[in-house]
């Protein structure tokens, strides 16, 4: 097989690693376990070229061609919009983006809001945009760190983060004040490749979808 009918995928490193394998396997596209990755970052099979990268750089490589497919968390797209196109539901890696605020905390809906609210998260672009629908002023404050810790020493009325069970939440006795939305695993397309290696890369698509069960 060439170069140009083999289609490259990039895939992030950390929670949606291993369902990220399941799916190319699942698909029949290539068998590889974190191991083989963690060691190497990109493999080749027959018809795919697995790139193992950072989940907030998998737009990047998607966009600028160096990958012809992604998957990344829709969390990741929210924060990271781009040139890209999103073609698939995976269906797998759900988590929700929640306000989260002390448990001995006022704050509840929006009626309890103050004025302007000082909130911690990761997710700048996304927190913003939310609470100005709602024309609720907000400082924010962008850490990379673990933010549960922020209302607990004062820095912040409550945190905007991502959440599966709650527990990290709860164990840092924060309670989920509103749900922001819900994001999932999906796959993204770079627009060129889709356009000039159409054939190749919507068949990768077309694997992927039904390995996923999802009608796209």
């Amino acid at each position: 097989m060439t170069r140009d009918e083999q289609v490259s995928i990039a895939i992030p490193t950390g929670a949606l690693l291993n369902g990220a394998l399941s799916v190319l396997s699942a698909a029949g596209l290539a068998r590889l376990t974190a191991e083989e990755l963690g060691r190497q970052l990109l493999i080749e099979r027959d018809s795919v070229r697995v790139i193992l990268v950072r989940p907030a750089d998998v737009p990047a490589y998607v966009d600028h061609g160096a990958a012809d497919l992604g998957i990344v968390g829709k969390d990741i797209l929210w924060e990271t919009p781009g040139a890209h196109y999103e073609l698939v539901d995976l269906r797998f890696g759900g988590c929700r983006l929640v306000l989260a605020v002390p448990d001995a905390s006022a704050l509840d809906g929006p009626e309890t809001w103050p004025p302007m609210m000082r909130v911690a998260t990761k997710y700048p672009r996304t927190a913003s945009a939310w609470f100005e629908t709602r024309g609720q002023a907000v400082e924010m404050v962008q850490l990379h760190g673990s933010v549960e810790l922020a209302p607990q020493v004062g820095l912040v009325d409550g945190i905007v983060d991502l959440t599966a069970t709650g527990r990290t939440l709860q164990e840092n006795r924060l309670r989920i004040a509103e749900v922001l939305g819900s994001s999932t695993a999906r796959l993204i397309a770079n627009q060129a490749s889709l356009k000039t290696r159409s054939a190749a890369v919507q068949s990768v698509v077309s694997k992927l979808r039904e390995a996923s069960g999802s009608a796209g």
